[in-house]
């Protein structure tokens, strides 16, 4: 598979001259179940709604904090920045803490760009005969074994994305993509955690524990100062704040989930370990290729440059030479580009052949899709299902055809002899 650079001025003041601007965006007629937003600029996954309950879980305490115990600690507090200070600080680390959110969830995670055809296995014969080829072509390996740190670790075949998956690589089932270094999905940021946000997903995870004992801390901080006040037992003092009662439980539950998140993750990233790798392969009884040591492991997470996203969404799908778009081929998912990536230009190997592509546009890097269409998908579907449901199908078919074959060149004899019988006579 090809990664170039996105398409230079020269290519795109090509292809408007070739009459294909209306050509489709990647982010248009992307295979995977991703939601676009802003025209290709935010990437969420398909459950991206449940990032409003999130934020809701994040604005609804921290605004009752406000209201009802920031603002009343100024009846306590000699000094008025003391208790505006406390009220900024939860505003100002919210903020904070909702713009990490967003950049875990609305971010390339690390998809991989999906093949638009499968690996060509060691010792394949090349030709153009379509049928010919697909004789020839022998199985592709399921596994194969690559060598890290002395270490062998098998990588797999993704059968819908057409590629050896590189190592610490999974194909999400929810997102439908294959994503570098994949840790998990989160269903609370509406997006899969891999290698370009999963810095930003720690570091929310662990914002939102320090938010939550913040509120904790000041809710009693206030329960403090209404019983040295009035002289009172800490019951009465708590039956004059409710707010202050349901926050404090509020938070002691949430700190349970965000905290202990927090704590296994730091464990994670000091072993550098991914959650999927941890569930899966239990790296503390086989020995872990990736672990580089304590420091060397949290540099890779929190101090080195996040590599850029192999995909452009908001790149055009050029059509071959010779070809121009439909509008029922711009909204249709017939075509499935080969995505233009950002990186260092040159050649990606992930289990299948580079191929230059003969074209006006092939420094753009894309390609047709000759899958068949949705319908005739979901006939050939619903076609299998059939077969499966009963097994005797397709030899009950091929016994009626032969049957009414037969009956047919019968038929056709019958007449022969009729009709030379019909000439004897006469």
């Amino acid at each position: 598979m090809r990664a170039v650079l996105s398409p230079s001025a020269s290519v795109l003041a090509a292809a408007a001259a070739a009459g294909i601007e209306d050509a489709p965006r990647v982010y248009e007629v992307w295979r995977g179940r991703n939601v676009f937003f802003l025209k290709g600029n935010f990437i969420f996954g398909p459950d991206g709604r449940s990032l409003f309950l999130t934020l809701f879980l994040i604005v609804a305490p921290v605004s009752i904090f406000c209201i009802f115990v920031g603002k009343n600690l100024k009846e306590h507090f000699s000094s008025t920045g003391v208790y505006l200070s406390i009220i900024v600080v939860a505003v100002v680390f919210t903020l904070y803490d909702i713009c990490l959110l967003l950049v875990a969830s609305g971010r390339d995670p690390g998809i991989i760009p999906r093949n638009t055809e499968p690996p060509e296995p060691e010792g394949s014969v090349r030709t153009t005969d379509v049928v010919s080829a697909r004789a020839l072509q022998p199985r592709v390996p399921r596994t194969k074994e690559v060598t890290i740190n002395n270490i062998v670790v098998k990588i797999k075949y993704c059968d819908t994305c057409l590629l050896y998956r590189p190592p610490r690589c999974s194909h999400c089932s929810i997102c439908n993509n294959c994503v570098e270094r994949f840790d998990h999905h989160c269903p609370w940021v509406g997006q899969c955690i891999g290698l370009r946000n999963y810095r930003f997903f720690y570091m929310f995870v662990f914002s939102t524990t320090l938010i939550c004992f913040y509120v904790f801390t000041f809710c009693w901080v206030y329960i403090k100062k209404i019983m040295d006040a009035e002289e009172t037992n800490i019951w009465k003092a708590m039956s004059k704040t409710p707010a202050s009662i349901l926050l404090i439980i509020y938070t002691f539950i949430a700190v349970w989930f965000v905290g202990g998140l927090s704590v296994f993750h730091f464990y994670l990233i000091a072993t550098n370990q991914t959650t999927y790798e941890n569930f899966r392969y239990r790296y503390d009884r086989r020995l872990n290729p990736f672990n580089m040591g304590l420091i060397a492991n949290f540099k890779e997470v929190f101090f080195t440059s996040i590599p850029p996203s192999k995909n452009n969404f908001r790149a055009r799908v050029l059509a071959p030479r010779g070809r121009l778009w439909s509008s029922r081929q711009s909204s249709g998912a017939l075509m499935t580009p080969k995505l233009a990536g950002r990186g260092d230009s040159g050649e990606i190997r992930m289990g299948r052949k580079a191929m230059a592509w003969e074209g006006e546009h092939a420094e753009a890097g894309f390609s047709i899709n000759t899958e068949p269409t949705s319908a005739a998908r979901r006939q050939q579907e619903t076609r299998t299902a059939g077969y499966t449901a009963r097994p005797w199908a397709p030899i009950a078919s091929i016994v009626f055809r032969s049957k009414d074959r037969r009956k047919k060149i019968s038929d056709r004899g019958a007449r022969a002899c009729g009709g030379t019988a019909g000439v004897g006579m006469s």
